[in-house]
């Protein structure tokens, strides 16, 4: 239970961040929007005027972005935080001027190999063909090596000579990738990346969008981690239990039961035998009461050396 509340804790610490980051961005965004749609001298001209519209439109995507925001937030599946840090990003750098239609994505996380060895796998990808959605990289060289050592976001415009990134048909088309940290104190899950055939795609707006997008994308993956190890915990002590039930079960029916029935059957006997030989049915009795003095030790041993639930959670010195 103490580890379960730590682990709580630590998921309410972490969603309290992910809010703080979720304001940043909505701001950021809102900002950005606020400054295309900037106030004009008579209403009537407002109203009138197409960049109203456009501001309108730009102030509906904000709304979704930051719908978005809070879902990703407030997400536990581990599958779906990545999905969703995926689509957050796209409709955050999408615009009527300059549409993502065409951005690619992926998000590369660390997993083991068969070579024991960290390597990145594509967690989630879009416009990713199934060949890429299967390639393993070891993060040692390139764009996503620099990334990860530095700690920092990069970009690259060299795509197709970086010597793991071209491993990607889908990068192929693209002259321009940008590649984020998903990073949290000295634990590293992988990276995020985005390229586009566009070479000035990635502003210096975009690329402070995708920063705090990629540091929100960290928290929502912490909480759902967090949410699975509980998941987890919860199931092995489930575990725990049954097997302790029909362990408990097998040895009550293979010791004490047989004893009981034993006892019932001698004392079955005795009353049969007081009719015909009392002296014999003394001796009987004292050993009916040795058998049941037995069974009195046996199902205390049995108490004795169950296993407590509280050594399993917990560990010795709690359980003492």
């Amino acid at each position: 239970m103490i580890v379960a509340m730590d682990s709580l804790i630590n998921a309410a610490v972490v969603g309290a961040l992910g809010l703080i980051a979720g304001l940043l961005l909505g701001f950021l965004l809102f900002r950005r929007g606020a400054s295309k749609g900037a106030s004009r001298k008579n209403p009537s001209t407002v109203r009138r005027d197409p960049e109203h519209a456009a501001a309108l439109a730009e102030r509906q995507r904000l709304r979704e972005v930051y719908t978005l925001i809070s879902t990703l937030t407030a997400t536990l599946k581990y599958q779906r935080v990545l999905d969703m840090a995926l689509d957050l990003s796209a409709n955050a750098l999408s615009t009527s001027s300059t549409p993502a239609d065409r951005l690619v994505s992926a998000v590369l996380l660390f997993a083991q190999s068969e070579s024991k060895q960290p390597s990145l796998s594509v967690g989630s990808a879009r416009r990713f063909p199934p060949a890429d959605m299967r390639v393993i990289l070891p993060g040692a060289n390139g764009l996503i090596a620099s990334v990860i050592e530095s700690g920092e976001a990069q970009l690259s415009s060299d795509v197709a000579k970086d010597p793991e990134l071209a491993r990607f048909v889908a990068l192929r088309a693209c002259k321009v990738a940008c590649c984020l940290p998903l990073r949290a104190g000295l634990d590293t899950y992988g990276v995020l990346l985005f390229a586009h055939p566009d070479p000035a795609f990635f502003t210096q707006a975009n690329r402070e969008i995708l920063d705090i997008i990629s540091h929100q994308a960290v928290i929502a993956i912490q909480n759902a981690r967090l949410y699975s190890d509980l998941e987890q915990e919860k199931n092995r002590m489930m575990e725990i239990q049954e097997e302790a039930r029909k362990k408990l079960a097998r040895d009550l029916h293979d010791g004490p039961t047989q004893s009981i029935a034993a006892i019932a059957m001698r004392l079955n006997f005795a009353r049969r035998l007081l009719e015909r030989d009392p002296k014999a049915t003394a001796d009987e009795i004292a050993k009916i009461e040795e058998l049941a003095r037995r069974t009195t030790k046996e199902i205390r041993h049995m108490l004795f050396t169950l296993r407590p639930l509280v050594l399993e959670s917990q560990g010795l010195v709690p359980a003492l």
